[in-house]
């Protein structure tokens, strides 16, 4: 029963590591990345579809990026689409191909990719801080209801902090890497 909790904690905290990793790959730095346009749906015939289901994203150039609708008639929803979205992409149709120039990233802009980097991996903190909470009510409950021994709850609580003690360090990590990423002109 010890060991599933501490197998469950660790799953939570994988499952957090990739959704940061996922996050962080929609940031730019500096080099174009079909990720980038993940988060985007668009209006396709009244439900909201991601881009990629709908669409080839390439990547021709290091500042270009293009999509290829698959329908030729929703060329003109997946422009706007682009247009407003959060991400400052001005969109150009071409036929049925969109091309979307990624201008150069001024230090402003590098900064503030760094403080959405930042918010995302503190994000991950917290949802790791929250399956340790899970996990170690887990622990005193088997404690109380007289399941496991006290020296052994003791013993896996203490497991547990540390699981979680190193998985914020790899976060950091990450972090980090991502930051130097972004400022690296």
């Amino acid at each position: 029963m010890l060991d599933d909790i501490h197998k469950e904690l660790v799953s939570s905290i994988a499952k957090a590591h990739e959704a940061l990793k996922r996050d962080l790959a929609k940031l730019r730095a500096g080099r174009a990345n079909p990720n980038l346009l993940d988060g985007i749906k668009v209006d396709y015939y009244g439900a909201l579809t991601p881009l990629a289901q709908m669409a080839h994203v390439n990547v021709p150039e290091p500042r270009l990026l293009t999509v290829k609708p698959w329908d030729k008639t929703v060329v003109k929803a997946v422009e706007k689409a682009l247009r407003e979205s959060d991400l400052n992409l001005n969109p150009q149709t071409d036929g049925d191909v969109i091309r979307i120039p990624l201008p150069p990233l001024t230090e402003e802009r590098r900064k503030e990719f760094v403080k959405i980097a930042r918010k995302y991996g503190e994000e991950c903190k917290v949802t790791i801080r929250k399956a340790r909470h899970e996990a170690l009510d887990m622990l005193t409950e088997l404690d109380e209801g007289g399941e496991a021994s006290a020296d052994d709850v003791d013993r896996a609580k203490k497991k547990a902090e540390e699981t979680v003690s190193d998985s914020v360090k790899t976060v950091d990590q990450i972090i980090g890497q991502k930051e130097k990423d972004i400022m690296e002109v």
